[in-house]
């Protein structure tokens, strides 16, 4: 028999909604899909530019449903068109502003206050990017920053990381699993990474480590073909031809407009148990509070999680 949807409650266009989501990444879209099949009158404050990293990447390998794969922005316009089929409000404007500490809960953004019964805080964390000219331009296109997502693309290619934590020496090892060659490039002359990890990197045959040097430039017209790599202790610069190349120096995740209104972490990132915030009636999901996975599944799981936890609250 076929499910019957109920349609969410009319609301005022400034509210108050019963949930109000800040964020249009797969948590945030996620969440308002479970919102309003659960009836609550939901609005989507989605950011100017909305969509989250996804909208930046090409073909989405990883993503379950998809076997032949799925470019991101196409992903993304699915997953709002679904949210907006149900009846969820979408307004790509960015959120300037909350108060949390009145009821129902006021949020700023296009010169306009909504009123909120609960919130979702679902505004992702965005990939810290090298500065060096060519690189913007070639995300998608060798670029990358996420290897579990793209090493596939790389089989016996000759691939370059940046970074010296954790995560440039997961990316490195993952790469391994497909790349001929892995080069770690980093900018001092020892890695920050845990001495396991580091362990486990210099025993790997596939890869080679470039201390003290810097990515001054990617060269590269439909793709990435080349870097300029300077040794930052003798100044000199070399061109090294690489297939791909792989950003491992950080995630910021986008909270500035909730600082000293929700508890965070030393990082930034939003303090949680489960999705729950430390302000009844704000919930959390995605990589917003993600340190550890930062996968587009595992934020459209943590935007489940959120849109049922935001139904149990309202009752």
């Amino acid at each position: 028999m076929e499910t019957q949807i109920i349609a969410p409650k009319p609301a005022d266009p400034k509210g108050p909604w019963d949930v109000v989501i800040i964020g249009s990444g797969p948590a945030g879209l996620t969440a308002a899909i479970y919102t309003t099949r659960g009836a609550a009158s939901t609005l989507i404050l989605g950011g100017s530019v909305w969509g989250g990293q996804l909208m930046l990447t090409t073909v989405v390998d990883n993503f379950p449903g998809f076997p032949e794969g799925v470019m991101g922005p196409k992903l993304m316009e699915e997953m709002r068109a679904q949210a907006e089929r149900f009846g969820a409000e979408f307004q790509a404007v960015d959120v300037t502003s909350i108060d949390v500490s009145k009821k129902p809960f006021e949020i700023g953004a296009d010169g306009k206050v909504f009123s909120a019964k609960s919130i979702i805080i679902a505004t992702g964390a965005q990939t810290l990017w090298l500065d060096a000219p060519g690189t913007k331009e070639l995300i998608g296109k060798g670029i990358s920053s996420c290897a579990p997502c793209d090493a596939p693309f790389f089989k016996d290619k000759k691939v370059a990381v940046v970074g010296g934590g954790d995560s440039a020496m997961e990316e490195a090892l993952t790469l391994t699993k497909y790349a001929s060659e892995v080069t770690i490039i980093h900018r001092r002359d020892e890695f920050r990474a845990s001495a396991a990890m580091q362990e486990e990197v210099k025993a790997n045959s596939k890869i080679k480590i470039l201390w003290n040097s810097e990515v001054q430039k990617a060269v590269g017209a439909e793709k990435l073909e080349k870097l300029e790599i300077k040794n930052n202790k003798t100044g000199e610069v070399a061109e090294i031809p690489f297939d791909g190349l792989f950003i491992a120096v950080g995630h910021s995740p986008s909270t500035m407009v909730f600082k000293g209104k929700i508890d965070l972490d030393d990082k930034g990132y939003v303090k949680n148990n489960g999705t729950k915030t430390n302000v009844p009636g704000v919930f959390v999901s995605g990589d917003v509070h993600d340190r550890t996975y930062k996968q587009a599944v595992t934020a459209a799981g943590f935007g489940c999680q959120a849109g049922m936890d935001v139904l149990k609250f309202l009752g």
